[in-house]
């Protein structure tokens, strides 16, 4: 029995069996990830990708141009429009009165101006029957003057036959008077003239203050008329219709509500074209150019991909967009990686699938760099 345990003890180890297996799986996920790392950096060389884009689409905000009460709204959450669609009715009843108002306002201007056309007219016959009462004046001074002339002449003849006592002093006496009435009666004429002439300046005054008169109308008739468009535009207003083809979002207006102009009430996404934007860290910028291919894979649509082109950069980092946008040059400064924004039209715009895309699904882009 000492016998058995001693030759057990002498006798030399095994040696261990090698695993074949593990060996041949290390070696594997050797060339595996070799195989990976090569295939990967080579791609890297070729493409740039990010999953930091979305799908965008224009959006165009329903605004009103008035204020006023919501009487009816004609559409619903995610209702298609075609342009010129009724989307609210507000009331108008304050805004026809103010129509009214303006209106009233029109026909007492035009009738000012009739007025005033009339004064002017009044003052023109004035002015025409003055210069006919000068005309006739001159007239009667002229013959005023042949009398005046005719009865000097007379005088003086008589003159010179009372100091040979060839006349009586009756007769010299009768031909002094026919003098001195002629020269009188001259001298009213150019008194009447004189007066004439006066009252055609001063009517002549009050026509050009009446024209003036006229002018004023005429304006204020615009002005009135200005305020009568300006009634009727405000009115159409409360008729707030689709601006363009597009799906409505959430409505969040309701029958009576009060609403303010300026106040954005919801929106329409347009039925245009879509398009990716997507947010390449500056990092990737140095090889892409407009108009390289690229891949977008759309979340919603696992199993297709979507061919496109690389279209713009923005022209900032969407950092210097942001409402509060960094100061670098206060405080400590930390270097971040900034982004900036790529517009990537899609290359078959009519496709059913592209028009099935909406604003805001998440994307996956592979801009090919070759």
């Amino acid at each position: 029995m000492e016998t058995t345990q001693e030759n057990k003890q002498q006798a030399p180890a095994s040696p261990k069996k090698t695993n074949k297996t593990f060996i041949i799986v290390l070696i594997l996920l050797v060339i595996g990830g070799a195989t990976f790392g090569i295939t990967k950096y080579i791609h890297a060389q070729h493409h740039e990708e990010t999953d930091d884009a979305q799908i965008e689409a224009n959006i165009s905000p329903v605004i009103p141009r008035v204020s006023g009460y919501i009487t009816r709204v004609a559409v619903s959450d995610n209702q298609k429009v075609k342009k010129g669609d009724t989307l609210l009715v507000l009331d108008d009843r304050d805004l026809k009165i103010k129509l009214e108002q303006a209106e009233a306002a029109l026909a007492t201007a035009q009738s000012n101006l009739g007025a005033a056309k009339a004064t002017t007219t009044a003052a023109d016959l004035n002015i025409a029957s003055s210069q006919a009462n000068i005309s006739t004046i001159d007239a009667q001074i002229e013959t005023a003057k042949i009398n005046v002339w005719r009865t000097t002449q007379d005088y003086n003849r008589y003159a010179n036959l009372i100091k040979d006592h060839s006349i009586t002093q009756q007769q010299f006496e009768q031909v002094d008077a026919a003098k001195q009435t002629a020269e009188k009666q001259l001298q009213v004429l150019v008194e009447q003239k004189n007066q004439a002439a006066r009252q055609t300046n001063a009517v002549a005054s009050q026509s050009h203050a009446t024209s003036q008169q006229v002018s004023i109308a005429g304006s204020t008739i615009k002005q009135r008329q200005v305020d009568v468009d300006d009634a009727k535009l405000n009115i159409s207003y409360t008729v707030i219709t689709a601006p363009e083809d597009g799906l409505v979002s959430k409505v969040n207006v309701q029958e009576g509500q009060f609403i303010t102009a300026g106040q954005s009430l919801f929106s329409i996404v347009l039925d245009q074209d879509v398009w990716v934007v997507a947010n390449f860290k500056e990092t990737q910028m140095d090889k892409m150019k407009i108009g390289q291919k690229v891949m977008v894979h759309v979340d919603a649509f696992p199993n297709h991909d979507f061919e496109a082109q690389l279209s713009s950069f923005a022209a900032a980092t969407g950092a210097r967009f942001a409402l509060l946008p960094p100061d670098n040059s206060s405080g400590n400064f930390v270097k971040v990686v900034q982004r900036l924004p790529v517009k990537i039209e899609f290359k078959q715009p009519s496709d059913s699938l592209v028009k099935q895309l909406r604003a805001g699904l998440n994307v996956t882009v592979d801009v090919h760099l070759d």
